[in-house]
């Protein structure tokens, strides 16, 4: 939306008037960063006072720990054994090498924009401010949605996790998903500063997790393991390095590679959390570029190692691996690695993984809390939701938003019978190509904020991050996530499959009937560069950076941990 129609879709200011940014200093001096930023924000300080604001109450180990725990989700430990027995360990090295590149230009953008403007949400408000209302509408709502159901579908995985033991087996599987419903509303309604740390714990065990799991690899692989066989790249020859799939030959194994796009992108859902944190983050504009600035190694150190290191431990036409996918294991049953870790012979291992991929489906659930409760504050920021939802508790909890995203959670209970299980897949089947729409709308986003820089004649030189290769790399991501999305469902045409079709595509037709309701209803336009909203909420930012205290390193232990966090 533009600058006459910004401040939550009531007080009007001129195009071409400047920012307040002696007032909005003054407020940030007199009344703390809380109230100045949403007086910036909201256009009046009787507004911002009435309706409160979200904290900064997240650390930089938080925020750097939230950056890890996006990169490193469930499908690095269960979702890429399916792209692995389908396309062969070549293919699913190369496919998330590929991906991880696409993912890593797309924050690069995303990071710029977060850095300039760190709001809580952010992607909605920057297409809505830099691209076209609608727009803005459709990747909120869309968010919202997809945030809510895949809260449901890990409450539901971490359920099935559990039944991994032979104890919990006999449990009712209602009883754990109410446990865990109950424990990630606690770990969000109170302070952000307990998701924060919820999110810390979370992230360190995946951390220690996937290193020991690599570390194991390296030495199985050369002959450490009991069996003391070494293995090297034997698998690559035998089966071999790329499986056809849908084909025979080199068409085979184009669409085995392509089809580990497909998966990875998938795989990487989430990864912009980083970004929607940045609303509540301590010293912003120094600890988003930090964070995003790492994601390029995070991807190569977790998903291009582990998935060579999975490609070099077990063959992609391993019996157990094929039977544990086609049948619906529970837990780590149908992980590569437990696989890898039952061929090695250590058995207490797979209990131990599946442990920590209760862990990760239980973090997964704890952020898609957070982050569908910011996506919608973000569209009432918008007055794209009802403007009640811009109510924050005393310690900044957007808690209206919170209880109506947790009240979707309650749909998980429809996995607990098998004829309710069939609607709660439809449920998620919306969802499945979510994540690449709200990729594709951060690259049109940040081209347009790329112009709008221009047009308004700020120079990026001037800017606390500037990604590289502008705005070439957002339009690398953006032609990158089409062609993913367009051909995201290419199995399903040889036989046709009806529901497969619905499932790969539906989603598009969603984003399109959003963006289209909201154009129709407002009457939204296009926003030309000089007159995009770059700087509502800007000047009361500027006035906090000063205030931020420096950390400085008092010995080498210090100086090791502030790189880390």
């Amino acid at each position: 939306m533009d600058k006459e129609a910004y401040h939550a879709g009531s007080v009007e200011k001129s195009s071409n008037e400047s920012p307040p940014s002696d007032n909005a200093a003054r407020i940030v001096e007199e009344k703390g960063l809380r109230l100045g930023e949403a007086a910036d924000m909201y256009g009046d300080l009787s507004r911002a006072e009435e309706y409160g604001y979200v904290s900064r109450g997240l650390k930089s180990r938080h925020i750097q720990f939230i950056a890890l725990g996006g990169t490193i989700g469930t499908g690095l430990f269960l979702g890429i054994g399916r792209a692995f027995t389908q396309a062969g360990p070549l293919s699913i090295l190369l496919g998330y090498t590929f991906t991880g590149v696409a993912i890593f230009a797309m924050m690069m953008s995303l990071g710029e924009m977060a850095t300039w403007l760190p709001l809580p949400g952010a992607i909605p408000q920057f297409c809505a401010r830099y691209v076209d209302g609608a727009m803005g509408f459709a990747v909120g709502w869309n968010n919202w949605y997809n945030s809510a159901i895949t809260l449901c579908a890990e409450i539901s995985a971490a359920s099935v996790v559990i039944q991994f033991w032979n104890g919990a087996q006999d449990i009712n599987v209602a009883a754990w998903i109410s446990i865990i419903i109950v424990l990630v509303i606690c770990l969000n309604i109170f302070a952000v500063a307990i998701y924060g740390e919820a999110e810390f714990c979370f992230a360190a065990i995946k951390i220690i997790t996937i290193v020991g799991l690599l570390i194991f690899a390296f030495i199985i692989d050369l002959g450490g393991g009991p069996t003391r066989d070494r293995l090297g790249f034997r698998y690559w020859n035998n089966p071999g390095a790329m499986k056809a799939y849908k084909d025979t030959g080199s068409a085979g194994r184009f669409l085995g590679l392509f089809s580990t796009l497909v998966n990875a992108a998938f795989s990487y859902g989430g990864v912009e959390m980083v970004a929607v944190a940045a609303g509540e983050a301590e010293n912003p504009r120094y600890n988003i570029p930090k964070a995003v600035r790492r994601v390029f190694w995070r991807i190569l150190f977790f998903y291009v190692l582990g998935s060579l290191a999975i490609g070099v431990l077990i063959p992609y036409d391993e019996p157990r691996l094929l039977s544990a996918i086609d049948s619906g294991a529970p837990g780590g049953a149908a992980s590569p690695w437990v696989i890898a870790v039952y061929r090695a012979g250590v058995p207490v291992l797979p209990s131990i993984i599946n442990a920590v991929i209760l862990t990760s489906a239980t973090s997964s659930a704890n952020a898609f809390l957070f982050t569908g409760a910011r996506y919608l504050y973000a569209l009432a920021q918008n007055g794209q939701a009802p403007r009640i939802l811009l109510t924050c508790s005393k310690r900044g909890v957007p808690y209206y938003c919170i209880a109506i995203t947790a009240s979707i959670s309650l749909l998980t209970y429809l996995s607990c019978s098998s004829g309710s299980a069939v609607a709660f897949q439809w449920f998620q089947n919306l969802v499945t190509i979510a994540s690449l729409f709200t990729w594709m709308s951060v690259s049109i986003a940040y081209i347009r904020f790329h112009a709008a820089l221009k047009a308004q004649g700020v120079d990026r030189r001037t800017l606390h991050f500037r990604s590289p290769f502008q705005p070439y790399t957002a339009w690398f991501s953006l032609i990158f996530f089409a062609i993913i999305t367009v051909f995201n469902g290419f199995y399903v045409f040889g036989p046709f499959d009806v529901n497969s079709f619905v499932t790969a595509y539906v989603g598009i037709p969603i984003y399109f009937a959003l963006y289209a309701f909201w154009k129709i209803f407002k009457r939204t336009k296009w926003i030309p560069s000089d007159e995009a909203d770059i700087f509502t909420g800007k000047a009361a930012l500027d006035a906090a950076d000063a205030h931020w205290p420096e950390r400085r390193p008092r010995n080498v232990i210090e100086r090791i941990w502030f790189w880390i966090a």
